[in-house]
């Protein structure tokens, strides 16, 4: 007869040794969470700032940028006084402001995804993608973006939001002269 702590200690190293099953990943879920996706794609291409504003969690999210060392580099040669500040590799906004300034703008934006992946435990989520920024016809950034979200009572929210960007080298085209 094997004593319980013998016992206990075979239990937990059979438990340890069995496949563990990967994290659950709902087929339901993930559709959710391409839902929100498209909808923040599309808020930005209709500049409907209601619709944008409630896929988050809170309006003061981290909503964080780091630009590429070569855009810092192009930015800065290409500033008309040389004693201006260097331009900054991070920095922070919200998803107020972000939309706010693509509703001011006159011409179409949208923000293209490519890559998409998720991965959930069926409560929070990472959404990674490669992204491009498009101002009309110029595509004027794209990088890495990364959402942490998660599943409340009214669906998944945006929890975060970082991204890296590189800038465009190619200006973009000036609109001929009337």
């Amino acid at each position: 007869m094997m004593k319980p702590f013998a016992a206990a200690c075979l239990s937990l190293a059979l438990l340890l040794a069995a496949p563990q099953p990967a994290l659950a990943q709902d087929a339901a879920g993930k559709q959710e969470i391409e839902r929100v996706i498209e909808t923040f794609r599309k808020a930005i291409i209709d500049k409907d700032q209601d619709t944008f504003l409630k896929l988050f969690l809170k309006e003061d999210i981290t909503w964080a940028g780091v630009t590429t060392d070569a855009s810092i580099e192009r930015l800065y040669a290409t500033r008309p006084d040389p004693k201006l500040p260097r331009p900054k590799k991070s920095f922070s906004s919200s998803p107020r402001k972000f939309i706010d300034m693509i509703v001011k703008e006159k011409v179409r934006m949208e923000e293209t995804f490519s890559n998409v992946r998720i991965d959930s435990d069926g409560e929070v989520a990472q959404v990674w993608f490669d992204y491009s920024f498009m101002f009309g016809d110029y595509r004027e950034n794209w990088g890495k973006e990364s959402w942490q979200m998660v599943r409340t009572e009214s669906g998944w929210k945006i929890a975060a939001v970082v991204w890296s960007q590189e800038m465009n080298p190619v200006p973009p085209a000036k609109a001929p002269a009337p």
